[in-house]
């Protein structure tokens, strides 16, 4: 159907080119690297739906409220059934800022789900009963609701390691880009 005259008629844009990468920033696609560009578009994608998983499957456990941070700490203080250190919930989550660490187990304490002893100068955290059940139930919501989900419908185990060995290999090389970038 052909336009009136005179009739401001949208002009659809043109579709985009077999091969080219998904990006948020073409500015940034445009140099030596379109495909880290399509990387980072897909882990703020990511970040953002997994941090958003985060909250609601433990607002589904029963404790909403609680900061994707909080949850992954939570998980943390959790693994291995073994008391942690602060120094030691900051290295495995690449977490840079104390305070982050500290007001998260404080709020924690707070909800009764970790339990905090003195080691020397040192605290240690663990999860109390309260915070292993809540664990286990976010579990088993995970188990039901995601697992299930990307069992069926998404890419197989051989595939994820693989993403979490690039993902890891990316962790180091963006900490050592932003160590540089410090001193630029």
């Amino acid at each position: 159907m052909a336009a009136k005259p005179g009739r401001n008629v949208a002009q659809k844009p043109a579709s985009k080119a077999a091969g080219e990468p998904v990006v948020s920033s073409a500015h940034l696609a445009a140099g030596r690297s379109p495909g880290l560009s399509a990387v980072e578009f897909g882990l703020n994608l990511a970040t953002m739906a997994y941090q958003r998983w985060m909250v609601r499957c433990m607002a589904a456990a029963g404790l909403p409220g609680l900061s994707p941070l909080e949850v992954l700490i939570l998980h943390t203080v959790r693994h291995r059934n073994r008391p942690k250190q602060i120094a030691d919930i900051m290295l495995v989550l690449d977490i840079e800022e104390t305070h982050l660490v500290t007001y998260a187990l404080r709020k924690l304490a707070a909800a009764g789900l970790i339990e905090v002893e003195r080691a020397g100068k040192e605290k240690r955290v663990s999860a109390s009963a309260a915070g292993i059940a809540l664990c286990a139930r976010y579990g088993e919501i995970r188990e039901r609701l995601l697992v299930e989900a990307a069992a069926a419908t998404g890419p197989g185990e051989a595939s994820l390691d693989e993403v979490a060995t690039v993902l890891r290999a990316l962790s180091g090389i963006y900490n050592q880009a932003a160590r540089a970038a410090a001193t630029f």
